[in-house]
């Protein structure tokens, strides 16, 4: 059971959470239990949704951007994003269950993929103090600096849900996947 009252209904959300709610539910369709906790800060969802759209449209292909999704949320031991991004990966950008196995354990089987997935590691663990190889790695696999900085961005957004939901205990509303190791 959740640590925080997180909204039942949307209509139990601030007023001001209301359209950015309802903005996630077209977008997929159902509002999972994070964006409700997050909706307890107008400021906070707006904030999130508005980084998160902002990062759809990057250089960075959406299963690129899941593996990333899959390799944070198990460094940091998050049962609900590991559970939300492996549906994720799945049903949405198609990952197979060998990829989706070989992103929690911070690798990939597409090259170009396993060097963005093995950096985003990197800053997670090293708290972004990573070294010149690590970077000289990434950039060898074709990343720009633009990607770079994108990559980034992305290990910090995960970081942050990871917490969040972490701090919360928030009920999974996705088929449950626990975490390798715990954080």
């Amino acid at each position: 059971m959740s640590r925080i009252q997180i909204p039942a209904t949307l209509a139990d959300a601030p007023s001001a959470s209301q359209p950015f709610l309802e903005a996630v539910k077209r977008k997929l369709g159902t509002v999972p239990n994070m964006f409700k906790l997050v909706s307890l800060s107008p400021a906070a969802l707006e904030g999130y949704t508005s980084l998160s759209n902002a990062l759809d449209k990057g250089s960075l292909p959406p299963a690129t951007r899941e593996r990333i999704a899959l390799a944070i949320a198990e460094v940091n031991g998050c049962d609900y994003c590991l559970s939300a991004h492996s549906y994720i990966g799945k049903n949405l950008v198609k990952l197979d269950e060998a990829e989706i196995a070989a992103n929690r354990a911070g690798k990939s089987s597409d090259p170009r993929a396993d060097a963005a997935v093995r950096f985003a590691v990197k800053l997670a663990e090293e708290r972004g103090h990573v070294s010149d190889a690590s970077l000289q790695a990434v950039k060898e696999a074709g990343y720009s600096d633009a990607d770079i900085v994108e990559i980034v961005l992305h290990v910090a957004l995960n970081i942050w849900t990871n917490y969040l939901n972490e701090t919360a205990k928030t009920d999974i509303d996705f088929p449950v996947v626990p975490p390798r190791l715990a954080a």
